[in-house]
């Protein structure tokens, strides 16, 4: 009774109360200790129940065993596996062998956990879940999709596989091509019938999202008729990872509207929709939800609103977000680094990079992109350098990012040499020619032609048809005043004919985003736009023609 009302003290303090415990009574108390994950107590009253003489029954094993597994405790699970084989009292019962196997797949020995499935005379269902969520856990997708088609060749009507083997398969198969099993898999879950159920939705809208394809993601989602809170909460988070901001805030909002309750994974994913839109006012609201809730402590939420706001410009409202947070985490420090560095306060940047190593934390590859991109904006050769050298003695390898900051601070001061050395380094030079457009970009304001000409030779020979290379060397030849390769050069890129994609803008006026490009003739008010900008300008006339009156009098 204590034990189905929760109360697992009161529960151990009337077992210890009896004087002669039956195996019943053991069997409970362990049963109890383990269901609330107290393994250890468990553990003392298997060893007491042995001391008594009682010989622990298939239950007994089962249960602690169970225990063993949920807690990871491999080596108190082989200690009891090798009782059950020295046993000659028991003669290990289905359930108790699922039990081992279900032990060994939970601590992540499945080499173990094979040879126990092997051993099994008839597997039920329970034992193919188990093996195929052991292989799921681990990540090895491609066993557990091999274990799920043996069990359809034995498939009876008995062994028939449920929503628990799908979900498990399909979680296994995700990191894999969605062609090569993932769709397949979901063609068998419709002909089982269970398309209808959440719990399998949910790990193949995971899949798809793993596997970039929103497409299938949304017809699943809007196929199924009662979708439950992680559902929606996938969908939000599943479009935030993929940079589809708009289409994750959209989902939060119908996740409100429908009467969910917002936790903080959900929370904290529209706060990096907003984040990656710059929605500063979207953020404010939610920022205001995250209170509402009682999220404000939760440190993945919290550095989502620091990330949020120092992404959208308010370094103001993201320190003060940091400097409620009792222990702030990497993710926290690297977005005020990271704010403070992007918008020019370096300083601030380096203050926050000392006090950082101080609380005792580690930097990782984000934080050096940060503080390489900080010293890129203001132009900190020497710091730019320590702090390279400081992420090698780190153990950090150089990523495309940290190339892409210290190629531009190089760069922009000159040092034109050494970037071509630092390029020549980079693994990433020869899959990215950016970092030599990089480079090209500088040797125009330097008029350096040989290394602007063997730059602009690189980056063309990864992408001969790149429209920014070639207008850069038309650039850079124009510089110098060879008139007659900027000609021939501007003859190229017509015969080309690319079309550059125009930069994009946006605007919210009265809660509604408006986006626009230059020589934009789309919008549906560029009348009341263009009769504006006159206004302006016939004002701006007028007030050019009053200064220069005032001035003649003068």
């Amino acid at each position: 009774m204590y034990y189905g009302c929760g109360s697992p003290r009161d529960a151990n303090q009337v077992f210890d109360e009896m004087m002669t415990p039956d195996v019943v009574a053991w069997n409970c108390v362990m049963h109890c200790n383990v269901r609330y994950g107290y393994l250890d107590r468990a553990l003392g009253k298997f060893c007491r129940m042995v001391s008594t003489g009682l010989a622990p029954t298939e239950s007994t094993l089962s249960s602690v065993l169970s225990g063993c597994g949920h807690s990871g405790d491999l080596d108190h699970g082989r200690a009891l596996h090798g009782w059950v084989v020295k046993s000659e009292e028991l003669d290990p019962d289905l359930p108790l062998q699922n039990a081992l196997l279900d032990m060994y797949c939970c601590c992540c020995d499945l080499d173990t956990a094979v040879r126990v499935f092997q051993r099994i005379g008839t597997p039920d269902l329970v034992s193919w879940n188990t093996i195929i969520a052991g292989f799921s856990g681990v990540g090895d997708g491609w066993s557990a999709v091999q274990a799920f088609v043996q069990l359809k060749a034995v498939s009876s009507e008995r062994l028939a596989p449920d929503e628990y083997t799908f979900a498990s398969v399909v979680a296994a198969a995700a990191p894999l091509p969605a062609m090569c099993s993932g769709k397949p898999l979901h063609a068998g879950v419709i002909k089982a019938g269970l398309e209808s159920s959440v719990f399998v939705a949910n790990t193949l809208l995971n899949m798809y999202f793993t596997n970039e394809d929103l497409g299938s993601a949304q017809i699943l989602f809007d196929s199924v008729m009662v979708k439950d809170v992680i559902m929606w909460t996938e969908m939000v988070a599943g479009h935030s990872a993929l940079g589809e901001g708009e289409l994750s805030l959209k989902y939060f909002i119908g996740m409100l509207q429908v009467g969910h309750k917002v936790d903080n994974f959900s929370l904290s994913s529209a706060l990096n929709s907003t984040a990656d839109l710059a929605g500063l006012k979207q953020g404010e609201m939610l920022h205001a939800q995250v209170v509402k809730s009682g999220y404000e402590g939760n440190i993945c939420v919290s550095g989502s609103l620091v990330d949020m706001y120092a992404k959208n410009g308010t370094l103001l409202g993201a320190y003060s977000v940091f400097c409620t947070i009792q222990k702030p985490d990497l993710k926290c420090w690297n977005s005020m680094i990271g704010g403070y560095g992007n918008h020019g306060d370096s300083e601030m940047a380096f203050k926050l990079f000392g006090d950082m190593i101080r609380s005792g934390l580690q930097p990782d590859h984000v934080t050096y992109i940060s503080l390489l991109s900080a010293c890129s904006h203001c132009g900190l050769v020497e710091k730019g350098k320590l702090y390279w050298f400081c992420m090698i003695n780190d153990g950090i390898v150089p990523g495309f990012k940290h190339y892409t900051s210290m190629v531009s601070l190089l760069s922009r001061a000159g040092l034109l040499e050494e970037a071509v050395d630092l390029i020549n380094k980079s693994p990433s030079a020869k899959r990215y020619p950016e970092l030599w457009r990089i480079l090209l970009s500088s040797c125009v304001t330097f008029k350096d032609l040989s290394i602007g000409v063997h730059a602009a030779e690189k980056a063309l020979e990864q992408d001969p048809d790149d429209l920014s290379t070639h207008i850069l060397l038309s650039n850079l030849y124009a510089s110098i005043g060879k008139w007659d390769s900027v000609s021939e050069i501007r003859r190229r890129i017509r015969g080309l004919m690319i079309e550059k994609e125009p930069g994009l803008s946006w605007i919210e006026i009265k809660k509604m985003v408006h986006v626009f490009s230059a020589d934009d003739e789309c919008h549906v008010h560029i009348d009341v736009c263009r009769d504006e900008l006159l206004r302006i300008m016939g004002n701006m006339g007028l007030l050019d023609s009053c200064e220069n009156e005032v001035v003649l009098n003068g």
